[in-house]
């Protein structure tokens, strides 16, 4: 029954911290929020003020989308992807998680997740009544699957139908994936469908970054939206783009959307032009900037003989692994790090890893972010003394993790 699945799925842990360290704030505490997700910065002021002048758009919009709105995207997107969109490749929805949480539901076969994975595509698929088959990682290959990997699970039974979900820059691990043309090739080979979660593509620290959909645009649904890289994630606006050859799907998300959210919020959605049609790449260099200074100095202070960590590519994600017996899950280690030390992290057990290994994810965001862009210029060099004045919960939040991890 589906109502005895809802009743064993527990609220998204990341939204759960963040409610956690705003309690134990209002108690009086200092808390470190390395926790939940959010951007730190504040959206680009030329699509603040067009969702001013838009804000008397009361009218009820197009199931897929504003048309204008799908248009920009289209466009902006295959000149990223340099593959030919249309508007109707796009639909809209109230956050790309929505979107995701549709797709689950009618689609029909055998999920595919990395772990570790982010944390809601799994109850999403528990949901949809899909079967969840983890596919094991390693730090060496930045914590995504090989073609191999891919391919043992798919010969188990070949006449299934396949989603893999693949997030690259990755929450929660913040790395890219390298391997992106050998996993095509068994996409290909075995007729995968493939959900690419890009929500934060526009963070890459890296200048060449590459999407799945590069090598096979034909099974990719491009998942991406406002929240990560222009700031928006209060303001619930994604999109997924969707290619010709998957049209059954787009055309079966769309029912489900018409009895579900309906359209997408009118002011949000003509704003959303703006921030597809007009050039903010000086907002995004300096936020990359900002996030490749900060978690670099998160990573050179942390790692150690008593931490592992992959330097981060892309995002606002560090996954540190602790090598320490004091605590039998990741969970109790995250409970005790918090309670004693202030210090807000998600257990790795929540993306996919077993429960005993020490591994947690740390978002390096606990700054302001508006004030922090303020008083740089484009790509200058961000030294540890600009991170100590506008970052100083970052500083002493990793100096509490790197003498708490000393001592266990």
């Amino acid at each position: 029954m589906l109502k005895n699945i809802i009743k064993n799925i527990k609220p998204s842990s990341t939204l759960r911290i963040n409610e956690i360290s705003k309690g134990l704030e209002k108690e009086g505490k200092k808390i470190f929020k390395f926790g939940f997700g959010q951007s730190p910065f504040q959206v680009p002021k030329d699509v603040v003020d067009e969702l001013k002048k838009n804000a008397s758009q009361n009218k009820y919009l197009s199931i897929q989308g504003l048309r204008e709105l799908r248009e920009a995207i289209a466009k902006y997107t295959s000149i990223k992807k340099e593959y030919n969109y249309k508007s109707e490749n796009v639909i809209i929805g109230p956050g790309s998680k929505e979107l995701m949480f549709l797709l689950q539901i009618l689609f029909d076969g055998d999920i595919l997740l990395p772990a570790p994975s982010w944390v809601s595509y799994a109850p999403q698929a528990i949901l949809g009544r899909n079967k969840i088959q983890w596919i094991e990682t390693s730090r060496d290959n930045n914590w995504f699957p090989t073609g191999k990997d891919i391919e043992k699970v798919i010969l188990k039974n070949k006449n299934k139908n396949y989603l893999l979900f693949l997030n690259s820059p990755n929450n929660p691990s913040g790395q890219i994936c390298k391997n992106l043309e050998e996993i095509s090739l068994v996409a290909n080979k075995y007729n995968i469908i493939i959900l690419s979660d890009e929500i934060y593509s526009e963070l890459s620290f890296e200048r060449d970054f590459k999407s799945i959909s590069n090598f096979c645009p034909k099974k990719t649904i491009i998942s991406t939206g406002l929240s990560k890289w222009c700031g928006a994630g209060g303001w619930r606006l994604g999109h997924f783009v969707i290619p010709n050859e998957l049209n059954s799907l787009k055309d079966a998300i769309k029912t489900l959307a018409s009895e579900t959210f309906s359209s997408v919020s009118a002011p949000t959605q003509y704003a959303a032009i703006t921030a597809y049609s007009y050039d903010h790449s000086d907002y995004i260099n300096k936020s990359k900037n900002i996030l490749k200074a900060i978690g670099e100095f998160v990573y050179e202070n942390l790692k150690s003989n008593k931490i592992i960590i992959n330097k981060p590519q892309g995002g606002f994600y560090l996954m540190p692994e602790f090598l320490n017996k004091s605590f039998s899950t990741s969970s109790e280690m995250c409970d005790n790090l918090l309670k004693k030390n202030g210090v807000a992290l998600l257990p790795g057990s929540d993306f996919g890893f077993e429960e005993n290994r020490m591994l947690a994810r740390l978002s390096f965001t606990d700054f302001n972010g508006q004030e922090f862009m303020k008083n740089i210029q484009g790509n200058e060099k961000i030294g540890n003394d600009l991170i100590l004045k506008f970052a100083p919960k970052i500083v002493e939040g990793v100096n509490t993790l790197k003498k708490w991890s000393k001592s266990i």
